[in-house]
């Protein structure tokens, strides 16, 4: 009886460390992206030239999607893992959130390839969509498909009489709030829709810039860095698609191994949501030339305030002893 308190006590004890170990790997991720989302949003919010121009504010309202999305997955994140259960009636809103913003991050990158596109064969009569001050009419409408499906999906969710939508707790995790067949059903087309889409979009949009390289004599470095662009939203896309390799991940990881099912979640939530999210919006921030030079400036003027602050309190450090 006593080994087998003690057998009980390890296992406790092992999976508390476990729980630890994965928060303290994802929080500081989490912290370090935020830091660079906040810096580039300071930077566009800091210089009318970048919102005076679609892609960039394109671009803004991406980070701001993505920024939501990770903190709505870091929060069920961890609520999973420290075994937090609440009501359905607070769940279900944060559960949409996570679902829309992730549906929405596939229509940015096409409506980005979509305004290289009319930047390239429209420049001079723009239609007023895609004018920066009209372009927020083409936000709130990826908003509103992005989050009508997810209603939807919800909608159709077998309801439990057991379960009070008001009072009942439950464990906030998708699988388990959406656990009928017709709503895996339907969250498989409406995903398999979205991303075919944006596919035929982006490989379009890269076409037809490509042709119109290969015609035009003038004007072509313009030209080619749109093409390089849309390829850019293209493999943001795949960074996207990731996400949906995770049923392929968990199957080879059974086969081949022993790992816990919490464990393998955990690695697919990391390595297929986690680090694309990461990804995604750093390496189009970056590659931009003149946003690159101004989060060069913010980080070197950052290092510059710090530098004094440290030096200041090692003299006084040393003056103490």
């Amino acid at each position: 009886m006593q080994n087998l308190t003690e057998l009980s006590g390890n296992v406790t004890s092992n999976n508390s460390l476990s729980v630890i170990i994965k928060v303290c790997v994802v929080i500081p991720f989490f912290c370090v992206f935020l830091c660079c989302i906040a810096v580039m949003l300071h930077i566009f919010a800091s210089h009318r030239q970048f919102m005076d121009t679609s892609r960039y504010i394109l671009f803004a309202y991406m980070l701001i999607n993505d920024t939501l999305q990770l903190l709505s997955s870091v929060l069920l994140f961890l609520f999973v893992m420290g075994g937090v259960k609440f009501a359905l009636v607070y769940c279900i809103p944060l559960l949409i959130i996570s679902t829309a913003t992730f549906q929405n991050s596939p229509l940015i990158l096409a409506t980005m390839s979509l305004e290289r596109y009319v930047a390239i064969f429209y420049p001079l009569q723009r239609p007023i969509a895609w004018r920066s001050d009209r372009i927020w009419i083409i936000i709130l409408s990826l908003w509103l498909i992005s989050c009508i499906f997810p209603i939807i999906d919800h909608a159709l969710m077998e309801h439990d009489p057991a379960v009070d939508i008001l009072s009942t707790p439950v464990l906030c995790k998708a699988t388990l709030v959406n656990s009928s067949q017709i709503q895996t059903l339907f969250k498989a087309a409406t995903s398999i829709l979205f991303f075919t889409v944006v596919a035929v979009i982006i490989l379009f949009t890269y076409v037809r810039i490509l042709l119109e390289t290969r015609k035009l004599r003038q004007d072509t470095d313009s030209v080619s860095k749109a093409m390089h662009t849309v390829l850019l939203h293209g493999f943001q896309l795949l960074l996207c698609m990731l996400a949906f390799t995770s049923p392929i991940t968990e199957t080879l990881i059974v086969l081949h191994s022993n790992w816990r099912p919490e464990d393998i979640s955990y690695f697919n939530y990391f390595c297929f949501i986690l680090i694309p999210r990461f990804l995604s919006p750093l390496i189009y921030g970056f590659r931009d030339q003149s946003l690159r030079s101004y989060i060069e400036k913010t980080f070197l003027c950052c290092l510059n305030k710090v530098k004094p602050c440290v030096r200041g309190k090692l003299q006084d450090n040393s003056s103490v002893f």
